[in-house]
């Protein structure tokens, strides 16, 4: 049971699977684990196993209320026979779930360092709890500390790593002032594409980073040429094209972001083989960077910009309607415009 549930970084597994080997392990009808607001102190009910465990999330109990809060509090484990009679006994969860709470072990959830919650098993299937069940479920909770802490580092970790990516492409956006706000909307709009697609989540987090990036590469584009008020000549055009490839220079040192340097360097490419910068046609462009494609030809063409103002979105629809099978891949077209005028990318 502890492997099973150290086999995942996703917090929310972890979190279910404690449920479920804790209920298994001590021969449980059900279970639930509550955690510490870090802010608050409060327990809330991340997880709880059952058809009414959805309505216990909403309950948050107070520092030291009832039975959880209590051995959150002394940091010991409790066998309870009779829960109904016990005068700490949280009424109301009953309620909310329409389950009668019988018997119940309850035991804390601990790192080295501070406790993080409260694991119960609740009504015994057969006999009363013991002693050897105290003891099975405090070690359980024991790889739950663990599983959970290293959850939340993971978590961090990856949240710092996109905030990072963000700051990078605001860099972008400081130097050109017309652009504010661009970097969102196309992360926004290609999520939106990616998710009617069916994409995995991997292959969504990917899409979202590439998207946060795909201009990064004009960061090595001269300022006469980025913040030129009006159209731009060939020669600076050629200049302005060289980001898609600075970006993938850029990008190259960072081995966790290899799997989106298709998507930022391809984002220009053509379905019908006449962009840049190598030319790809068809399927042969990554799916990321199709998306991207018309997530940032949208913006670019609904935003006001010095020389002209912005489309509307109903113009603008019809604009890459047009482009369907030559520009941009017909079915990203399509997914974006339902994902539009169903507010899903509002």
């Amino acid at each position: 049971m502890s492997a099973l549930i150290n086999s995942t970084l996703d917090s929310r597994e972890i979190r279910k699977r404690a449920i479920e080997a804790a209920t298994r392990l001590v021969d449980a009808e059900t279970g639930s684990l509550l955690l510490v607001d870090q802010e608050t102190g409060d327990l809330f009910f991340e997880v709880a196993l059952g058809d009414k465990g959805n309505a216990l999330k909403e309950i948050r109990l107070s520092k030291g209320e009832g039975i959880a809060g209590s051995v959150l509090d002394s940091g010991q484990p409790v066998i309870i026979h009779d829960v109904q009679s016990d005068p700490r006994f949280f009424k109301v969860a009953d309620e909310k779930s329409f389950f009668k709470t019988k018997s119940m072990l309850s035991v804390p959830v601990m790192t080295k360092e501070r406790t993080i919650g409260v694991l119960e098993a609740i009504n015994k299937k057969e006999g009363l709890f013991d002693e050897e069940d105290k003891e099975g479920l405090c070690a359980l909770a024991n790889q739950v500390a663990v599983a959970v802490e290293n959850a939340n580092l993971y978590q961090q970790l990856k949240e710092t790593f996109h905030e990072t990516a963000q700051a990078l492409a605001e860099t972008i956006e400081k130097r050109d002032p017309y652009t504010g706000g661009h970097t969102q909307r196309v992360m926004r709009y290609s999520v939106s594409i990616g998710k009617l697609m069916g994409l995995s989540g991997k292959e969504l987090e990917d899409l979202k980073l590439a998207a946060i990036l795909h201009d990064i590469g004009k960061i090595g584009v001269k300022d006469c040429v980025l913040l030129k008020q009006g159209r731009l000549d060939d020669d600076e055009t050629a200049m302005m094209k060289m980001h898609t490839e600075h970006g993938t220079e850029i990008l190259r040192y960072v081995n966790q972001l290899k799997d989106i340097i298709p998507g930022v360097r391809s984002h220009h490419e053509k379905y019908d083989g006449s962009g840049y910068p190598d030319k790809l046609k068809g399927d042969d462009i990554p799916l990321i960077a199709r998306i991207i494609a018309v997530a940032d030809t949208f913006d670019a063409m609904t935003t006001d910009r010095p020389y002209r103002k912005g489309l509307s979105s109903e113009t603008a629809f019809e604009e890459l309607r047009k482009q369907v099978w030559k520009q941009f891949d017909g079915k990203a077209v399509e997914l974006f415009i339902r994902a539009c005028e169903g507010k899903e990318a509002e």
